[in-house]
């Protein structure tokens, strides 16, 4: 069904397939942030990995102006939060000792995907603040009519913040890590920017890869031999398995096999072998687009000591100097990130509550939750193994 408001034709798409591929990529891909392309959304939607069984309602809302589509928000109904890594039990524990409904929400994401990077999708040649205005009073209207307790964006563009809060939308601060290029010249040129003794431990645990005859090589695009995307999904598989009941293991195998013909120009593997044999002993999976590089998967059919370190951060952050990308995202982690030469540096998620109430509360809280994260980003990057300025 097509509303016409303004002037303007507004309608929901309850699956990415229902909208033109280049219509869409025509808004998605000026925003460099491939997890919202047309592409990567069909897969995680047609493989279902993101589907009503799952817990993700496709819900787009789509905004045109002659029948061309100006404007886009990537959405989901949601009647969990399972796969979203803004862990916001608390609010749903306030919620509901409040007697107010926290489910179902509708989320702005690409799923499974703690990325920072989501807006709408709005074409260069429009007014962006009439379109962001009405993307958002439809979204309020869509959640009051249909009793949906919040609308929430998350791992949002830094830039959209303060532009989504004139709309009503509280901010969240999360702790995140990412890797900047200083101009660097190459490895040792960044690795000299860190301490002595954190220039020794890289080092030493490269070298100890080297005298147990491990060697790591880099893929790109179709140079990325077609069987390691299974070998991907085994390695995704196997190492969620390991963390039981905090695993993230949401993505199929199907979703694997489809990146063999679907955004395997933004594919990067980084895959370790022992000595002559030709099977990998574990591979590591990424994303670029532009300057920019996110870590998303990884797994070894081997428990080789220092080998994650290597395929993660190391060769990455190499072959990140030698292709003029300017911003590795490794992905959500622990201090050893902080150890390694990565920042800690916030990423925000966008409330709305329809409950004026639970807005109110939220909004209330948030500053005081907002400072606490602040100080334990601070705190992380007090590990920072960085060496004296002269």
């Amino acid at each position: 069904m097509t509303d016409v408001l303004n002037g303007y034709e507004i309608s929901w798409a309850p699956s990415i397939t229902e909208v033109g591929r280049e219509e869409w990529n025509r808004l998605a891909r000026p925003v460099n942030f491939p997890f919202l392309e047309w592409d990567w959304l069909r897969m995680v939607e047609e493989t279902g990995s993101a589907s009503p069984d799952t817990g993700w309602l496709p819900a787009h809302l789509l905004v045109r102006s002659e029948g061309r589509l100006i404007g886009a928000a990537p959405l989901y109904v949601r009647d969990q939060s399972e796969g979203e890594f803004i862990f916001d039990r608390v609010w749903s524990e306030v919620a509901a000792k409040g007697g107010i409904a926290y489910f179902p929400k509708v989320v702005g994401m690409s799923p499974f995907t703690p990325a920072t990077g989501y807006r709408f999708l709005i074409a260069p040649d429009v007014p962006a603040a009439k379109v962001t205005a009405l993307l958002c009073s439809t979204i309020d209207r869509f959640c009051s009519v249909n009793g949906l307790g919040s609308s929430a964006f998350n791992f949002v563009d830094i830039d959209w913040v303060s532009e989504m809060e004139a709309y009503g939308y509280a901010a969240w601060k999360h702790q995140g890590y990412v890797w900047t290029n200083s101009e660097f010249r190459d490895f040792d040129h960044w690795l000299s920017t860190l301490n002595s003794n954190r220039r020794k431990t890289v080092r030493r645990e490269r070298k100890v890869l080297r005298q147990d005859g491990i060697h790591v090589e880099t893929y790109t695009g179709y140079e990325i031999p077609d069987e390691y995307f299974s070998k991907m999904f085994c390695c995704y598989e196997s190492t969620n398995d390991k963390f039981g009941v905090w695993s993230c293991k949401y993505l199929n195998s199907d979703f694997f096999e489809g990146l063999k013909t679907s955004m395997r120009e933004n594919l990067l593997f980084t895959v370790a072998y022992r000595g002559d044999d030709p099977e990998p002993l574990a591979l590591s999976m990424f994303v670029y687009c532009g300057d920019r590089l996110w870590g998303r998967y990884w797994g070894c059919f081997e428990e080789v000591r220092f080998l994650h370190f290597e395929l993660c951060y190391y060769t990455p952050i190499e072959w990140a100097i030698a292709n003029g990308i300017h911003l590795f995202d490794p992905g959500m982690g622990g201090e050893h990130k902080a150890r390694r030469g990565f920042f800690s540096t916030p990423s925000y998620s966008l409330h709305k509550f329809t409950d004026p109430s639970m807005d109110l509360t939220f909004k209330t809280y948030i500053l005081e939750v907002n400072n606490l994260e602040h100080g334990y980003i601070n705190e992380m990057n007090s590990l920072m193994p960085l060496g004296r300025k002269d």
